[in-house]
C-alpha cells in the first residue's frame, strides 16, 4: 500500500508502523511508487524540474536517470522550483525576516524551515500538510515505539511528559519551527513542550532546565555535552528519561560524556531542514532510514554510486513525501555510509552511520609539499579525549596552520590542559605526516555560530 498526498495522519501513521513491522524490503514497492507520483507532479507543476527533466526518460523509473540539484540550484530558481504559484521568494522572505512568526504557516498551509548557511548558501525549505504528517508518523510509530518500553511509557505518564529542546532561538530553523508549529496546533502542548536557546549562558541555562524538570531532553549533541557536565558536577538537578540528539554529527568520546552525565542512553536521530525526519538511531548504533519516504544515495566526488561499507563524497537526498517544494537528488553534503548486512537490532528498514559533511574535510600542506586530508571527527577525537577539555574549537587558518579554541572543565588548569591538548596533537598529526602543522592558541573560547546555535568543533576557514 502506498499512501497517497490526501491520505490523513491516521491512514499515514498505521502505514508506517506495518512497513516496520514487516519483512526487510516490504518497504521497496511503497518507495518505487511514491518516486513515480512524485517526479511525475515535478514536471507537471514545476517549471523548473519541467526543463530540467526534458531530455530525461518519461515515464522514469530509476532515479540515476536524473540530473543532480544542488541547494544554489534551488535557491537560484526558487519561484520556478515551487509547485504552488503562490508562493514567492520574495513573500517567503518577508514572512522569514519576522521571529515572531515561527512555526505560523505560511499562507496559512506550509511550514518554512531555514538553514544557517554555513556551506555558504542560505537555504529556505516549504513543507506541505502532508509532509508534516508523514515526519510525524515517523517520530511516533517508529523512534518513540522502539525507543520506550511498556513499562517506561506508564512511568512517563506517571510522571508527566515535559519536553524540553535545546536549540538556536530567534529563527524559523527546522527543529524550533516543528515544535512551535505544534504548540500553535495543540494548545494543550504549550505547558508540556518547550524550547530553551542553546546561545544563552549555561547558568541561566542550567537554572531554567532545573525548574522545567524536564522528563524528555532532546538538543545539539554540543549542548547535550556541556549538561552532562553541569549535572555529572551536580549543578544541573534534573533526572529525564529520554535524552535525543537533534542537529550535529558527534564522535563517540562525545556519546559517551553524555551518557555518563545523564545516567541514560543517548538515542540518535538524523534530519535535516530538506527532510525533517530521515532516520532514528538504534541501540546496535546504526540509524535506520526511513526508506519508504527518503531515498538517499551515496555517492563520490563525480556522483557515482558507493557501494555498502564504504563513507560516501556526499548524499543525494529524494524527499518523496513533500509536494510543494521537491526535492529530487538534492546534493545534501553529508558523508554516508550504508550497512551492507542487515542490522542485528532486527528492524527491517536499511540501516547508515553519518560520518558529517565531506566538505568540512581539512586538507594541510605536509612537510614534503603534499596535500593531506584531515577527517574532523578524527581530529575532533583528540581533543576531546583530552583529559581537562570540556569544549573546544579547531580551525584551519592556514596551509599548515590549526587555530585552537579551549575551554578547560572548571576544576582544571588551563595551561596544564593546553599542554596536554597539544602534546597529543603533535603526536597524532605526526603520525599522519603532518609534523610542520603549527597549532595557534585562540585567546577567545569556543562559539556557537550566531545564526544556527550550534557549535562546529572543526572547519577550515582560510
Amino acid at each position: 500500500m502506498a499512501t497517497r498526498a490526501t491520505d490523513g495522519p491516521l491512514s499515514i501513521a498505521f502505514d508506517a508502523w506495518r512497513v516496520g513491522k514487516a519483512s526487510p524490503g516490504s518497504w521497496a514497492p511503497r518507495r518505487q511508487a511514491r518516486l513515480t507520483q512524485l517526479i511525475r507532479h515535478a514536471r507537471q507543476s514545476s517549471p523548473f524540474y519541467s526543463k530540467l527533466y526534458r531530455s530525461s526518460p518519461e515515464p522514469c523509473i530509476d532515479l540515476r536517470y536524473l540530473p543532480v540539484v544542488t541547494k544554489p540550484d534551488l535557491m537560484a530558481a526558487f519561484d520556478e522550483s515551487v509547485t504552488d504559484r503562490a508562493v514567492t521568494r520574495t513573500g517567503v522572505e518577508a514572512f522569514v525576516s519576522d521571529a515572531e512568526r515561527v512555526g505560523e504557516p505560511f499562507l496559512g498551509r506550509y511550514l518554512v524551515c531555514t538553514s544557517s548557511g554555513t556551506t555558504g548558501v542560505p537555504g529556505i525549505f516549504l513543507h506541505d500538510p502532508h509532509a508534516v504528517a508523514v515526519y510525524q508518523a515517523l517520530v511516533m510509530t517508529r523512534s518513540y515505539v522502539r525507543w520506550f518500553t511498556l513499562s517506561q511509557t506508564w512511568a512517563l505518564a506517571r510522571r508527566g511528559v515535559r519536553g524540553a529542546m535545546v536549540l538556536a532561538a530567534g529563527g524559523h530553523f527546522a527543529g524550533i519551527g516543528w515544535l512551535e508549529r505544534a504548540r500553535r496546533l495543540y494548545p494543550r502542548l504549550a505547558g508540556m513542550f518547550r524550547s530553551f536557546s542553546a546561545l544563552q549562558p549555561i547558568d541561566e541555562l542550567v537554572s531554567q532546565l532545573t525548574d522545567f524538570q524536564p522528563t524528555l531532553l532532546l538538543g545539539y549533541p554540543s549542548a547535550l555535552a556541556v549538561l552532562a557536565d553541569e549535572r555529572a558536577a551536580g549543578r544541573l538537578a534534573i533526572e529525564p528519561m529520554l535524552v535525543a540528539s537533534v542537529g550535529e554529527s558527534f564522535t563517540e568520546a562525545m556519546r559517551q560524556r553524555i551518557e555518563e552525565g545523564f545516567q541514560s542512553r543517548l538515542r540518535d536521530s538524523y534530519g535535516a531542514s530538506e527532510f525533517l525526519y530521515m532516520a532514528f538511531g538504534c541501540d546496535q548504533g546504526w540509524l535506520h532510514l526511513h526508506a519508504d519516504w527518503v531515498v538517499l544515495e551515496p555517492v563520490d566526488k563525480q556522483y557515482g554510486p558507493v557501494p555498502p561499507g564504504e563513507p560516501s563524497h556526499t548524499v543525494l537526498l529524494t524527499n518523496l513525501a513533500n509536494r510543494v517544494q521537491p526535492i529530487i537528488r538534492y546534493d545534501l553534503g553529508d558523508s554516508v555510509t550504508v550497512k551492507p548486512e542487515p542490522c542485528p537490532c532486527g528492524y527491517p528498514l536499511p540501516a547508515i552511520k553519518v560520518q558529517g559533511r565531506q566538505a568540512d574535510v581539512l586538507s594541510f600542506r605536509g612537510a614534503g609539499g603534499r596535500s593531506v586530508p584531515v577527517l574532523p571527527l578524527a581530529l575532533a577525537t583528540v581533543i576531546e579525549e583530552t583529559v581537562g577539555v570540556q569544549r573546544f574549537q579547531a580551525i584551519q587558518t592556514g596551509p599548515a596552520e590549526l587555530r585552537l579554541r579551549l575551554l578547560p572543565e572548571a576544576d582544571r588548569d588551563a595551561e596544564q590542559v593546553w599542554e596536554a591538548v597539544q602534546g597529543r596533537l603533535r603526536a597524532w598529526l605526526g603520525s599522519q605526516g603532518l609534523e610542520n602543522v603549527r597549532l595557534v592558541r585562540a585567546g577567545e573560547p569556543p562559539q556557537q555560530d550566531p545564526v544556527s546555535g550550534k557549535l562546529r568543533q572543526v572547519w577550515a576557514d582560510l
